[in-house]
């Protein structure tokens, strides 16, 4: 049966298990939403209000799912609205497809009305990219294009369709959906090698991320530390893959992670590094970076391998068959030094925190006891999203959706809004005025469709990040980070038909945010904060874990 390329489009997406997609029509598109139209709501569409928010949204589907998300946009601005989001997505390793149009083949080159070479625009910040000549091939590029994106590192992909591909007719005929290939085993060596240098070790430290994350290796991981006595630490990206309350995980290490599994990383003997690739927000500086530490570093990517950090042992494998085999092999061990080293950093870290008063601490603390365990909860870009990381209780995976590798202020609105058509269920947005403020016009799309999505914003009326490094280190030189706007977010959600609600300490927080969580749609709190108020401990620019910015240090600095 021959049908049009637009066709085929709508075609192998539900081929491919596709219900929803976001994005925005303009007229390189027009004849694939023609086709949307026809599919009987098999499809659901989403339309945002500026491109970049329908990306962070199929970037958001994909985080709370595993499964691809999908963003179509018109030629020229359009497709270049995305090019933030297909960033944002690549940086942390999320599959996405992005679909695009663009002039027909006989007006590439010549600078037609919203001709972009998009491809090549996107092409270092996309795991591949194709231009399609010929209606033949769209289907089966459109199959690879699934497959690559979910194969080994999972990333996004994007396929340019000219128009007059849209247009043409071919034969279609519908194939099985694509399974992605999968990394290969490790040898038996790569075990026994590892199997040595856990025997030898006596401070053994396990630190996981985004790639352990996307293995689903959080069971291996634990029984591994479980055999072997190992304390587990994560980048940002691994969180949410361990409940919080695991008794071995130490939570977040790196620039602002918790304090006992920084230092622990730092004073530990062996590095079981999972997934991960040695970022410089997670390591400082790295030629002093676990310097006593040997190091084992495991990962479906084998270009991450001894890229950032040299290792003792780098294995390119499948993440869960690895550990899974490695737990059998190796001897067990108790090392109860390396149990009271622990004990006592966390001791350090508990009477830190104890304090009721750190308003930030006290709200994701009310936030995470009122919420469901399977609530994805979105940030933004900032000391609020440092915060969360540190201070909420994940009990379930893909519950953290947040930008890591690009770290995108704008991104927690359009991610929460995918992540809440992903699962049919409530999500929750943690933000800041400032990330708040470049993605504020999505909240017409979260009211047009209802969703059920609750926002705080930490509003300090500063950019609080950077303010943080100002006083710190650069004299209290408070350089364009005030922001002295006079937006008044309860009247600006109102004026979206969404719920505002506005509160200047815990205690009112406590009361508004039982009510904008019970409401059947986008709600808004507007949470005052201090301006001063920082997201400790510290690494140093340049720093090692060894002279980390602790609390008392903070307030010397302050003073």
């Amino acid at each position: 049966m021959k049908i049009s390329g637009a066709q085929i489009v709508i075609e192998t997406l539900l081929e491919q298990g596709v219900d929803t997609v976001f994005g925005f029509p303009g007229a390189t598109v027009i004849d694939i939403y023609d086709r949307l139209f026809d599919c009987g709501g098999k499809i659901k569409h989403v339309l945002a209000a500026h491109e970049q928010g329908a990306a962070h949204a199929a970037d958001g589907y994909a985080r709370a799912t595993g499964k691809p998300g999908v963003v179509i946009a018109t030629s020229g601005p359009g497709a270049t609205n995305l090019v933030t989001g297909i960033a944002t997505a690549f940086l942390d390793s999320v599959p996405m497809i992005a679909i695009t149009g663009n002039v027909s083949n006989s007006m590439i080159g010549r600078d037609a009305f919203q001709e972009i070479d998009i491809t090549g625009v996107t092409l270092p910040i996309t795991k591949h990219n194709f231009f399609v000549r010929d209606v033949k091939v769209l289907a089966d590029t459109i199959r690879e294009a699934f497959k690559i994106a979910t194969s080994g590192r999972p990333g996004p992909v994007l396929i340019d369709i000219p128009n007059d591909i849209q247009t043409a007719s071919t034969e279609f005929k519908s194939k099985g959906k694509v399974i992605p290939a999968k990394p290969a085993k490790a040898e038996d060596d790569a075990v026994a090698k590892a199997c040595e240098m856990i025997a030898e070790c006596k401070r053994p430290y396990i630190y996981f991320g985004g790639g352990a994350v996307r293995a689903g290796a959080g069971k291996e991981i634990l029984k591994l530390a479980d055999k072997i006595d190992a304390y587990i630490g994560c980048s940002m990206m691994g969180l949410s893959e361990l409940p919080s309350t695991t008794p071995r995980f130490l939570g977040m290490q790196g620039m602002h992670g918790h304090f006992a599994s920084s230092v622990a990383l730092a004073k530990s003997d062996l590095m079981i590094a999972v997934g991960v690739r040695f970022s410089d927000r997670a390591t400082g500086k790295t030629d002093r970076y676990a310097l006593n530490s040997k190091k084992i570093h495991i990962d479906a990517d084998c270009a991450e391998i001894g890229k950032n950090v040299s290792v003792d042992l780098g294995v390119c494998c499948d993440i869960k068959d690895f550990l899974a085999r490695l737990t059998d092999a190796v001897e067990a061990k108790k090392l109860p030094d390396w149990e009271e080293k622990i004990k006592s950093l966390r001791a350090r870290e508990s009477d830190a925190y104890d304090d009721d008063t750190f308003v930030p601490r006290e709200v994701i603390l009310d936030i995470a006891s009122k919420v469901s365990d399977d609530t994805r909860i979105a940030t933004d870009v900032g000391q609020h999203q440092m915060w969360t990381a540190q201070f909420y209780n994940f009990r379930q995976k893909h519950t953290w959706l947040s930008s890591g590798g690009l770290g995108t202020m704008g991104f927690g609105l359009g991610a929460s809004i995918g992540a809440s058509f992903a699962t049919g269920k409530r999500s929750v947005l943690i933000t800041g005025d400032g990330s708040f403020g470049m993605s504020l016009n999505e909240l017409a799309t979260a009211v047009t469709y209802k969703v059920p999505v609750t926002i705080v914003i930490f509003n300090n009326r500063t950019l609080g990040m950077v303010r943080q490094w100002q006083t710190l280190f650069y004299d209290k030189r408070y350089s364009g980070t005030n922001i002295e706007r006079q937006t008044d977010f309860v009247k600006l959600a109102e004026a979206f038909g969404a719920k505002g609600f506005k509160a200047d300490n815990i205690d009112e927080f406590r009361k508004v945010f039982d009510e904008a969580y019970a409401y059947d749609g986008p709600a808004v709190i507007d949470m005052s904060i201090d301006s001063d108020a920082m997201v400790l401990p510290m690494l140093r620019p340049g720093g090692t874990f060894d002279n980390l910015v602790t609390w008392k240090e903070a307030e010397n600095e302050e003073r």
